[in-house]
């Protein structure tokens, strides 16, 4: 896959993840932006992107919940 083409496909199941997150924990986009500085989410789902893409939402959010609070 061309980089440009993975960069924007990472990009997209970021934003989807990050909005899904913030739904099912109540999180304002700026409550998003801190958890992020704090836990470094974005990266997470960045490093994760091969087997997240290939993953259902429910199972990635359960990946991110364990991730961030525990």
């Amino acid at each position: 896959m061309h980089k440009n083409k993975v960069v924007c496909s990472v990009a997209y199941l970021q934003a989807h993840f990050a909005r899904l997150f913030m739904e099912r924990h109540s999180l304002s986009a700026q409550d998003f932006l801190v958890l992020n500085r704090k836990k470094d989410i974005l990266g997470f789902l960045r490093l994760g992107y091969e087997p997240f893409h290939l993953t259902g939402d429910e199972g990635v959010l359960e990946e991110l919940d364990d991730y961030v609070y525990n």
